[in-house]
């Protein structure tokens, strides 16, 4: 009989295809929940942000809310605690436009954005949005991210917030990450449990005997290819400490180990690398390899001076002790000021220059 299920095999493919049909359906289901749920969270919290509180006076809002929350509880459960009428309004407030909540909400949750709403700094939210979207945070992730202050880790919060907020919206629009993204610094090694005293394969050695939790910290996208690579130029042995492949900037990463502050002569030993990296293992579909530099200590000036970006090579800081928070927060927050006066007397200095060319 044509159609018919002739073998035990037949059926367990079917059957293997009918799962398939459920799951997809109960995702799709899923998600249709979570947006409407989120949308309605939105109306909420705007409806009581724009008709009740828009006179702004905080005790008659405070009267105002606890009644709704009584009311709304009594009806329809605890989801409406007055905490949560709290959360609702800055929601809308912090979001404004329904369109980009409802585009976002098929992937992020309600408990997602709880996290989001803690953050003050719109360009760094914006951030998060875009990054969780894209590498599928979960809210355990998201929470840990904002923790350990990773924007802040990041190249892009030390750029102006103008051209902070186009790399974010071209990351939106194609989901392409860049190395501004991608590269932190410094990066957090308190896991490697390393003494007071290491060596560089002390240092090498805890990462590899750490790696899950290492590529965890380097960011998503990252593969480990090798350790010691070896490279021969003229005749001469050198090894490349560790390499890695970046799926999202499709480059191969060459890592280099200091146990020591960042010196000049680090930056011609890694271009070596790279130069041949890029001649010997680059594939024609992937773009030129990049370094990162990881150091006990960095030399702002050093880097600035040496244009280190031009070379794609990154110097970054580690720390396997993390200091208080509100310490490693004041030292973010100092080199992020720095280097924004740097680019903007770059940008400056190139306008000037392109003036001065343009009137000759």
């Amino acid at each position: 009989m044509v159609g018919s299920l002739s073998s035990e095999q037949d059926i367990s493919f079917l059957l293997s295809d009918l799962r398939d049909l459920i799951r997809a359906a109960k995702g799709r289901a899923a998600t249709a929940v979570n947006v409407e749920l989120v949308l309605l969270y939105w109306h909420i919290g705007d409806r009581i942000g724009r008709d009740i509180l828009k006179e702004e006076r905080a005790p008659y809002g405070k009267r105002i809310l606890s009644t709704l929350s009584k009311k709304l509880i009594a009806e329809y459960g605890p989801g409406y605690s007055q905490p949560n009428l709290t959360r609702m309004i800055r929601f809308a407030a912090l979001f404004p436009f329904e369109e980009i909540v409802s585009t976002v909400s098929k992937e992020l949750s309600w408990s997602h954005f709880v996290e989001l709403l803690q953050i003050e700094d719109a360009v760094a939210r914006e951030f998060y949005v875009q990054m969780c979207r894209i590498e599928r945070w979960s809210v355990r992730e998201l929470h840990s991210k904002i923790q350990g202050m990773l924007f802040e880790r990041t190249a892009l919060s030390r750029k102006p917030e103008d051209l902070a907020r186009q790399e974010l919206a071209m990351l939106q629009e194609n989901g392409r990450v860049t190395p501004d993204l991608v590269f932190r610094d410094p990066y957090l090694l308190d896991f490697l449990g390393l003494a007071d005293t290491y060596s560089e394969r002390d240092l090498e050695t805890a990462i590899l005997r750490e790696l899950e939790r290492f590529l965890l910290e380097l960011g998503a996208g990252f593969a480990f290819i090798a350790r010691q690579k070896r490279i021969i130029i003229d005749g001469e042995d050198y090894y490349i400490d560790l390499l890695f492949y970046h799926r999202g900037l499709r480059r191969l990463v060459a890592l280099d180990l200091k146990i020591g502050k960042f010196q000049a002569a680090d930056k011609g030993q890694m271009e070596l690398y790279l130069r041949w990296l890029d001649r010997y293992e680059r594939r024609p579909e992937e773009e030129s390899p990049m370094g990162l530099i990881l150091c006990a200590g960095t030399s702002a000036e050093h880097i600035e001076l040496l244009q280190l970006g031009r070379s794609g090579i990154h110097v970054a800081e580690y720390l396997t002790e993390l200091p208080p928070r509100a310490v490693l927060e004041e030292r973010l927050k100092a080199a992020i000021s720095v280097a924004r006066k740097q680019l903007e007397m770059r940008y400056d200095i190139d306008a000037m220059e392109s003036q001065k060319m343009g009137d000759e």
